[in-house]
């Protein structure tokens, strides 16, 4: 009777995951092409400037500065590289970079600015943003956007225009791409998918572009603001703090108006997780943060994964009679929900029944991400901890 009852449940959380949330799991929220983007008013290209925040990226900042560079973009745009205290010639190679650029697209340029060490309460991304901005606030023109791009990312020649373009029509306050990560290894095989697709289940995209919704979020890989609503919204200074900047940003800039999530293959991570350890670590560093550092959320996430992805193949396997066909259903409604993301990433939709143990492994991160925040080493990021220390007995 309980094994129904589990299995039993398990079939109506899945019947409304498809049916009811958004439709997340069919990735349908993508970047549109240059032809449905394009800027037909007539008006100049609003100017744009691109800050990277970069510490000890040296092995990709060349790359991600020429393919910001190299845009098509008709309209103003130049480039800061913010050298948040690298010690592997991050800023030498951001120069070269620059230099390289420079012979192709002579009317842009590129400054590589020398980042201090960041003050109390604020995490080092967000005020290496903030240094950024505090370079363009020195200047007697302000640009009308500003592009947030990860040091490891690599953009098509498009992707800034159709960006652009969407959110003038969108009258955008904050459009943000989720882009493509790296699928190589053999971990991120197992990992990458089931990452982008259980971070659209917890905020599902057309949510997150609905107005009427308050569901909120960005991907913090590549976010564009717009100047003016971010300055009027209270500046980064209104999440110093937030050891997930891109959704706090999401939640701040919805306030002012429509923002919008997608995903996109044209914009791509060069960065790498050769090994699950690797993945883990990155997962662990801000996972006990979405769960707002308490106990009790986490024991209800675990329960939740056990309900959601563990329970219908055990019950397929090991239980009886309706039992088992509720949990050979719920499983394969898992599958089919995960096959769109697994497509995304060119893997065999064979994959989709594995996800159960994936699932494990994800709430095995999340455990780590607790026992880190409570020893105070939480949000661990280039030999830096991040995350507010613990107080004792914190729900």
């Amino acid at each position: 009777m309980i094994s129904l009852s589990i299995g039993a449940a398990a079939v109506v959380i899945w019947i409304y995951l498809l049916s009811a949330r958004g439709r997340f799991w069919l990735c349908s929220e993508l970047l549109p092409p240059a032809a449905a983007t394009e800027n037909e008013s007539g008006r100049p290209w609003p100017s744009v400037a691109a800050i990277v925040p970069a510490r000890d990226e040296a092995e990709t900042i060349g790359k991600t500065a020429l393919s910001l560079l190299n845009q098509d973009y008709p309209g103003e745009l130049e480039v800061a590289v913010v050298d948040d205290e690298s010690t592997d010639g991050t800023a030498a190679a951001a120069r070269a970079a620059g230099g390289a650029g420079a012979d192709r697209h002579p009317q842009r340029r590129l400054a590589v600015l020398a980042g201090a060490p960041p003050p109390p309460g604020w995490t080092g991304k967000t005020w290496a943003m903030r240094q950024g901005l505090a370079a363009l606030d020195a200047r007697a023109s302000q640009p009308d956007y500003v592009l947030f791009v990860d040091a490891d990312i690599l953009l098509a020649p498009d992707v800034l225009r159709r960006l652009v373009a969407l959110a003038e029509v969108r009258c955008a306050p904050l459009a943000s791409l989720m882009v493509k990560l790296n699928c190589a290894t053999f971990a991120e095989r197992q990992f990458v998918p089931a990452f982008v697709f259980f971070f659209r289940m917890l905020y599902p995209f057309a949510w997150v572009n609905d107005r009427e919704r308050k569901t909120a979020a960005a991907a913090g890989g590549c976010m564009l603001v717009r100047r003016e609503a971010l300055a009027a919204a209270g500046g980064l200074e209104a999440i110093k703090g937030a050891l997930i900047d891109d959704c706090a940003l999401g939640a701040l800039l919805k306030r002012a108006g429509p923002i919008w999530l997608g995903l996109t293959a044209d914009a791509a991570s060069l960065r790498t997780h050769p090994s699950m350890s690797d993945f883990g670590r990155m997962v662990a560093r801000s996972a006990f943060a979405e769960l707002r550092f308490s106990a009790l959320r986490l024991a209800a996430a675990i329960a939740g994964l056990g309900l959601v992805f563990v329970a219908p193949p055990l019950l397929a396997l090991f239980a009886e009679g309706a039992a088992r066909a509720a949990g050979a259903l719920a499983w394969a409604m898992m599958a089919l929900a995960f096959a769109p993301t697994l497509r995304f990433y060119r893997q065999p939709p064979v994959l989709g029944l594995a996800l159960p143990g994936v699932a494990v492994a994800y709430a095995a991160f999340t455990l780590l991400s607790a026992a880190d925040h409570w020893r105070g080493r939480g949000g661990l990021w280039k030999g830096r901890f991040q995350a507010p220390m613990a107080k004792a007995g914190r729900a």
